[in-house]
């Protein structure tokens, strides 16, 4: 044949057979002639040269009548006899076997093949009729002989049914000529082998089959043909069609990796969108998945189906074979309504997959109103449509819709049945995925509540916080911060962390806080704190009416596990107290210096029991920066990018170190540069930057510890706050001041000390009065009589707060009052 340009040289394979023995002629949609071989030549007379780039139809005998033309351009192969005109002016009448096949370029040609006139015959058919009746008969396998030169000579019924060709229209052709596809060279190579060795070749083939429009599969066995001397003659080829098995395992092999890749994670969009990819290609060249827009609703639902009347569906994933999704009409996330009668509807309502072609009514309901819809359907060749829909537990989720365009069979019910695993396994997951979120969010919404809504002014610290929930099947866990104002100016630092996720953590979180605010309130050391907490979380594990709780509620676990990070700042003489219970110790940076974790003693964590705290002081000058966390930041659990507890703590010193604007931008880098985006554990951080009060703002005095101390104590703190002009405090504070002093001569011991502390921050005014006995005062009712009594009761009247702290020398009575009112 006349090679076109860039075609390969010939071959080992091609001398073997003799390429030149077959006619071999091209011809473009055209009808004009583009390839014309020896054969052809040999067959009719005229070189390539004559014939190339001229009309086929010049090759005829006669001119071919329209009306009995076949028509051609939608036809894959033909075969008949033809008459041709010789180039001497006689006629040949000869069988061709035309493929319709589509070159590199995407060109359409035909591919015409005509074994030469010489074509071997049949062998003759002396064997016993039994033997004959046996190979044309045989139901097991397709069989087909071939001579040495690879072409033909016999093949039983179960072949020709196989190619849909006769055996007279395949004598004197190869295998490559009968069936137009790589397979057939495949075939001829493995062939080839067996002449050469004399061995048995055993090779697997997928082509589609005349007549059918499913790719086939074949297990060919190609076995040499001796004669009496054991000289190899010829080649055996069978061939048994696997198709049932091969798309048996192909779909066995699709639910598995359903399995692998449908459900990875506990998100209802993502998951719908793992099951759009896995449809296509294998199953569908478009597929959408559009939920019903009730999903979000909580799981206990009463409503099964979707409700009667059209239905708004939200696109939740979509996914083709063509780059971009051009099918798709509506864009994720994106509300798209449906009529009734619509096959979405239509499989919403029935809870079954259902095939339609595009000229059933419930796919012309569609797109009748849907000039878009419709115009996707004609620019792309839709010709057949599944809707499936997506149900768990009984509730409708949504439905999945599968198209075919470029495959072009229509779905059969092997399909339907798989697609319809492939929707119960998503729709599971998303069911699980949808759960999974109501829980979360109520455990979200439940934790948040219990979290500080905002932080409380007061004049020690500047603060910034942030909470980070998990964002892994963990759930939400039972992380926790808090800022506590205390006496004195002072202020509590607190961050915890519950052990375990879910609700039940959320619930132990909140309860733990409201602890430490309690403990907290009556102004108690970290170390003593923790120790009283310790003994809180040791009661919550065994109080479970006698395991009874925890066998109704599983959920609710069994032992309640925690730790915490204390820590107490006074800004007038610029020490902090911490202590810890199994909490990782905070990071701390001076101003201008290096960040360091503080050294702490590491303490058991709470719920151990009988095991002591302690805790250690440091100095933090003015504008230091104190940075407390939970493990979630740092630990090799709750991070997916280092996964070096080591390395993530000095990361966090050096982050703490940079030059951020605020507080809250540089808690923002550091959970941006350590966290993942979805971080495995809950996270909790706090960070600090401490505060000073001026001398000018603090007053003290040495009290005598007699009555006649009283008055000079009124004057010298009447006498402070016209120096700091608050004169209009001084009628609240005389009396405050005479109050706790004379009870401190009158019922304590010595030494005595009077404090005022001006809060410029908060606007308001501190009045402390310490002695050395640990007693602590409370109110009583005076009766009518009485003489006492009525001091602390007016001390409570006419001041914002009050209040008594122990301390290792005694107690401190103090009293804060207003200065806006």
């Amino acid at each position: 044949m006349h090679e076109p340009a860039g075609a390969r040289a010939p071959s080992d394979l091609d001398d073997l057979v003799g390429a030149d023995l077959t006619a071999r002629v091209t011809v473009d949609e055209h009808g004009t002639v583009t390839g014309w071989n020896a054969g052809a030549e040999r067959l009719l007379g005229h070189p390539a040269g004559e014939i190339v780039g001229r009309p086929a139809a010049g090759l005829l005998a006669e001119p071919p009548r329209g009306r009995d033309l076949p028509p051609f351009p939608r036809l894959r192969r033909w075969h008949g006899t033809v008459a041709l005109r010789h180039r001497d002016g006689r006629t040949l009448t000869a069988k061709v076997l035309a493929h319709h096949r589509t070159r590199e370029n995407g060109r359409r040609e035909w591919f015409c093949v005509s074994a030469p006139p010489d074509r071997p015959s049949p062998p003759e058919r002396h064997d016993d009729p039994f033997v004959s009746w046996s190979f044309t008969q045989s139901p097991c396998c397709a069989t087909a002989l071939y001579d040495t030169r690879l072409r033909l000579r016999r093949a039983n019924r179960a072949m020709e049914r196989a190619v849909a060709l006769t055996e007279d229209d395949m004598l004197g052709l190869r295998v490559g000529e009968i069936v137009d596809d790589p397979a057939g060279r495949r075939a001829e190579e493995s062939m080839a082998r067996v002449l050469r060795t004399g061995e048995v070749e055993v090779d697997e083939d997928f082509l589609t089959a005349a007549g059918e429009t499913r790719v086939g599969a074949w297990s060919l066995l190609m076995s040499p043909l001796r004669d009496a001397g054991g000289v190899v003659q010829g080649v055996c080829l069978t061939a048994h069609d696997m198709t049932e098995q091969h798309w048996a395992r192909r779909r066995l092999q699709l639910i598995a990796e359903a399995g692998r890749r449908i459900g990875t994670t506990l998100d209802v969009m993502r998951t719908a969108q793992e099951l759009a990819d896995v449809i296509v290609p294998e199953l569908a060249d478009f597929a959408s998945v559009d939920l019903l827009t009730a999903v979000d609703d909580p799981p206990d639902t009463s409503r099964r189906g979707p409700p009667p009347g059209p239905l708004e569906l939200l696109r939740a994933a979509h996914q083709s074979v063509t780059p971009g999704v051009p099918e798709a009409v509506t864009a994720l996330g994106s509300l798209d309504r449906f009529s009734e009668g619509s096959a979405p509807v239509e499989t919403l309502r029935s809870g079954h997959a259902t095939v339609y072609e595009m000229t059933h009514p419930a796919i012309t309901a569609l797109v009748a109103h849907d000039p878009v819809r419709a115009a996707r359907v004609r620019e792309f060749g839709i010709h057949s449509v599944m809707t499936v829909p997506l149900t768990a537990r009984g509730t409708t989720l949504g439905v999945a819709v599968l198209a075919r365009h470029r495959h072009p069979e229509i779905f059969q019910q092997d399909d339907v049945v798989l697609a319809e695993e492939l929707a119960a396994r998503a729709a599971v997951c998303m069911d699980n995925a949808r759960r999974y979120t109501h829980e979360r969010d109520r455990s979200v919404t439940l934790q948040r509540s219990l979290l500080p809504q905002r932080l409380p002014e007061q004049a020690a610290v500047e603060v910034a916080t942030r909470y980070l929930p998990a964002g892994a099947h963990t759930g939400v866990g039972g992380d926790w911060f808090d800022v506590i104002p205390l006496s004195g100016a002072r202020v509590a630092l607190v961050v915890g962390d519950v052990v375990g996720h879910g609700i039940h953590a959320s619930a132990t979180m909140g309860r733990l806080r409201t602890a430490v605010r309690t403990l907290a309130d009556i102004d108690l050391a970290p170390d003593e704190l923790l120790t009283h907490l310790d003994d809180l979380v040791s009661r919550l594990s065994t109080e479970r009416d006698g395991g009874r709780t925890r066998e109704r509620h599983p959920e609710c676990g069994g032992e309640v596990g925690a730790t915490c990070l204390y820590a107490v700042y006074d800004p007038i003489s610029r020490r902090c107290s911490l202590a810890r219970a199994g909490h990782p110790p905070p990071v701390v940076v001076a101003p201008g210096g290096a960040a360091e974790r503080v050294d702490l003693p590491p303490g058991p964590p709470l719920g151990v029991g009988g095991l002591p705290f302690e805790a250690a002081e440091i100095d933090l000058p003015e504008g230091s920066l104190l940075a407390l966390y939970t493990d979630g930041l740092i630990t090799p659990g709750g991070r997916s990018r280092a996964g070096d507890g080591e390395a993530d703590v000095s990361r966090l010193s050096g982050l703490l170190t940079g030059p951020e604007p605020t507080l809250d931008a540089l808690c923002d880098r550091i959970l941006t540069d350590l966290l993942p985006p979805r971080p495995p554990d809950d996270v909790a951080l706090l960070v600090a930057r401490t505060r000073a009060l001026d001398a000018s703002q603090v007053a003290t005095w040495q009290v005598p510890s007699t009555p006649s101390a009283v008055a000079q104590a009124r004057k010298d703190a009447l006498a402070r706050l016209d120096a700091w002009g608050l004169e209009d405090a001084a009628f609240v504070t005389e009396l405050v001041v005479s109050e706790l002093v004379t009870n401190a001569i009158r019922h304590a011991r010595p030494p005595v000390q009077l404090r005022l502390i001006h809060l410029t921050h908060e606007d308001s005014l501190i009045c402390e009065v310490s002695d050395g006995d640990s007693t602590a005062p409370h109110l009583r009712r005076a009766r009518t009589f009485d003489e006492g009594g009525r001091g602390l009761l007016l001390v409570a009247q006419l001041t914002r707060r009050w209040g008594t702290r122990q301390s290792s020398h005694g107690k401190t009575i103090w009293a804060e009052q207003p200065l806006d009112v």
